[in-house]
């Protein structure tokens, strides 16, 4: 099998995650479809989550930057809502018939530089992506893929060694500065297996976070995109849902407003993994040349040649 090939099985589309784990007579897909254009930033996701997952607190005064206090996602934020804060210049009116009786030839008023404020709102999550890097490197085992595609870490044989961190293309999981292990999102796997929501989708009085089917997610989120596109809100976009991306889709994808960079988002994220065959065979290849430089070397001594003259 080629490079190309093998690069194409750890990032291209994969339609069965859990059977490729090993699972059988699994049930369907699920994930999450968060719709940021009806978020309204109440974080009852973030209590929820950390209610029902026993999650410690992660602080709870103000950064000074925003009406945000968890920043970002990590090992004790499993849900975390931005706030964005974006300025855009005041349109200028439409000008005046020009038959108007009334002000003819008035000039049209001008915004004279004035701005609007807007806040863009959306509750992160894992992405419990199809190629997950995450699980890839785990030395021990503590990832995994559940039955339901999703990637669940097992904190009782997480050993510590953070390999996890730096494969996350999302940044999303971390570990635990009291004791080392990582922790991230299971996506409730323990309500999962007893026929319930997650606990953030349950809680969330606007469904902008929506749980089910990951196939019926995503079939929605682009009828919800079309009808934005026709009610004027042309930048609505959708993030994470494209099996042909760089991780194969996401199990937690999202409805956007503005580039995902906006949000804190990879415009392009790609399984780090995806290259480490291509990486060993190539580390291999260099170090048999280097054996060989080193035989010949040896082998080409004037010690080693008198030896064999004797």
């Amino acid at each position: 099998m080629t490079d190309i090939d093998i690069r194409d099985l750890l990032s291209g589309p994969e339609p069965d995650p859990a059977g490729d784990a090993g699972h059988t007579g699994h049930p369907e897909r699920v994930g999450f479809f968060t719709d940021t254009s009806v978020c309204i930033g109440c974080k009852a996701c973030e209590v929820a989550c950390k209610e029902w997952n026993a999650v410690p607190e992660d602080g709870m005064s103000l950064t000074g930057m925003s009406y945000d206090n968890s920043e970002g996602l990590g090992a004790s934020t499993w849900r975390h809502v931005a706030f964005i804060e974006q300025s855009a210049p005041v349109q200028a009116p439409p000008a005046p018939a020009p038959a108007d009786p009334v002000t003819p030839g008035a000039e049209v008023p001008q915004p004279e530089g004035r701005t609007e404020l807007r806040w863009l709102m959306s509750s992160d999550v894992c992405k419990h992506c199809t190629h997950a890097a995450c699980l890839d490197v785990c030395p021990t085992g503590s990832l995994f893929r559940t039955e339901f595609g999703t990637v669940v870490v097992q904190e009782d044989i997480c050993n510590g060694c953070g390999y996890c961190v730096p494969a996350c293309p999302y940044g999303v999981i971390e570990q635990r500065p009291d004791d080392g292990r990582a922790f991230k999102c299971t996506m409730c796997y323990d309500r999962l297996g007893a026929g319930q929501e997650p606990a953030c989708a349950k809680a969330c009085p606007t469904e902008s976070i929506q749980f089910g089917p990951l196939d019926e997610l995503r079939e929605k989120a682009a009828e919800r995109v079309v009808r934005l596109h026709e009610a004027g809100v042309t930048d609505a976009r959708l993030y994470g849902h494209d099996p042909e991306d760089g991780v194969g889709g996401d199990g937690a994808f999202f409805l956007l407003l503005d580039e995902p960079e906006v949000y804190g988002l990879p415009p392009d994220p790609i399984v780090t993994t995806r290259d480490l065959p291509a990486m060993w065979k190539h580390a291999g290849v260099a170090a048999l040349t280097l054996l060989g430089g080193i035989t010949a070397a040896f082998l080409g001594s004037p010690a080693v040649r008198g030896k064999g003259r004797r």
